[in-house]
């Protein structure tokens, strides 16, 4: 991991070469402080869950995707493989923003963003395709801000994509037959509907 560490450096380079420039400076850590703990998906599931009437399991999908990328990125395979961050390895260069403390691999900020867009695209929500530009432009301003490998961002983009998928299937298989938006209604109820 090391030794793939080292020639990965070469790809961020690349990037604070030439992609850098005083507009990104300011735009890339205003979208990583979005990622941040998963908050703007986090809101976006709430508004989901509460004012979109017929779209309100996709909200709870959501919460559920970013539950699993928690537990699975930020609290088992960070911890297991506890991969050290590029600043760490190469320590000429400056950051924008503070120093995370907790280990490189998987990105949690890709994995918490891919598992929303996940859901938000499974599920045909209308503001999918805006929410997946978001999602990558997170995941990329972990790369420009020399806070993670290329491969620990293409690590959250799997655990992200499996988190939004294995989401989806816990809802589909356990929680929907009890959703009160799924329940069908019975004909008593049609019939107070209609007078």
């Amino acid at each position: 991991m090391e030794s793939l560490s080292v020639a990965e450096l070469g790809i961020l380079n690349w990037i604070q070469v030439h992609c850098r420039s005083e507009f990104w400076d300011e735009v890339m850590p205003v979208l990583t402080s979005l990622g941040s703990g998963g908050l703007v998906w986090i809101i976006l599931a709430l508004a989901i869950l509460i004012f979109q009437k017929g779209k309100r399991s996709t909200g709870l999908q959501v919460l559920i995707a970013l539950l699993l990328s928690l537990l699975l990125c930020n609290l088992f395979l960070k911890n297991a493989i506890d991969r050290v961050r590029p600043f760490d390895i190469n320590q000429m260069v400056e950051l924008l923003v503070a120093e995370p403390q907790d280990a490189s691999f998987p990105s949690g900020h890709t994995s918490a963003s891919i598992a929303a867009a996940t859901v938000l695209l499974l599920n045909r929500w209308k503001g999918r395709w805006p929410a997946l530009v978001l999602a990558g432009g997170i995941s990329f301003s972990r790369m420009y801000l020399y806070l993670h490998f290329p491969t620990d961002v293409l690590g959250g983009v799997v655990t992200g994509a499996l988190c939004g998928c294995l989401a989806a299937s816990i809802f589909q298989k356990w929680i929907s037959p009890h959703w009160p938006e799924n329940r069908p209604t019975t004909k008593g109820q049609k019939k107070r509907t209609a007078t």
